[in-house]
């Protein structure tokens, strides 16, 4: 029961930030929309760090100065992974009017959900691999650790939830389907959790390199959507700061509970 709710907690943080449409009348502003895009990609740079990388690294302690190998290798197809779904998967960013990925006849509110279901795919698999760790009985991934990371990805996708809702409104989409929208793209998550669980389970000795694998998806997915959203227009620092804001809760979370 405590893995299954902790597999659960970011899809409700998205379902709620989701909501955010019924209650909000105008659209989200521009330093708003960017405020958000900096605070996520701050928790999720922490996240990949403490929570992923650093452990990931910890665990290979047994390869002496090669201990690095499972975290840069796994990094890279994390990568790698994220870039091909990136190129094959049609999808169009808030702001963007230059959709992504192959050629398709998919309207722009679908390819909307599809940008941000592409971005929730690391984060979904981020807390599978901690959960799997746990339930290995691996010693270094406590319930504490696992539930830190569960609740940082959801305390950021409150605002993710959020940033594809309201555009999806701004579209002309009924609150009630801009709602659903926001709430589909976050089904990922448990989704992918679950599934890297079971996979997991099968290959535990490989858990460092799925552990840096997250945290190489989930990089990837800052560098190229969230940073660039949080710059987009005139310049301005409140992304910057909020980043720092994002990153610092990330980091606290991770190591006093953890």
């Amino acid at each position: 029961m405590e893995v299954f709710l902790g597999i659960l907690i970011p899809f409700a943080g998205t379902t709620l930030g989701a909501a955010c449409v019924f209650f909000m009348k105008n659209t989200l502003g521009v330093s708003v929309h960017r405020s958000l895009c900096g605070f996520a990609a701050g928790v999720m740079v922490a996240a990949s760090i403490w929570s992923l990388l650093i452990p990931s690294i910890e665990q290979s302690e047994h390869l002496g100065i090669f201990s690095f190998l499972p975290a840069f290798v796994g990094f890279w197809i994390g990568v790698l992974f994220l870039l091909a779904l990136d190129n094959l998967i049609p999808h169009l960013h808030v702001g963007s009017n230059e959709a992504e990925g192959i050629k398709s006849k998919l309207n722009r509110t679908t390819m909307m959900v599809l940008a941000v279901t592409l971005h929730n795919i690391p984060e979904g698999m981020a807390v599978g691999v901690m959960y799997a760790g746990f339930l290995a009985g691996n010693t270094q991934i406590t319930a504490a650790s696992a539930l830190a990371l569960s609740i940082g990805i959801a305390i950021q996708n409150f605002p993710e939830g959020a940033i594809i809702s309201m555009p999806l409104k701004d579209e002309g989409v009924s609150k009630g389907k801009a709602f659903l929208g926001g709430v589909l793209s976050g089904v990922v998550e448990p989704i992918g959790a679950v599934l890297t669980i079971l996979i997991s389970q099968r290959i535990i000795p490989l858990l460092p390199y799925l552990l840096s694998f997250a945290a190489g998806a989930m990089l990837y997915v800052v560098v190229e959507e969230l940073i660039p959203e949080m710059s987009q227009g005139k310049h301005s620092n409140i992304g910057a700061v909020f980043f720092a804001v994002g990153f610092s809760l990330m980091m606290v979370l991770d190591v006093a509970l953890g």
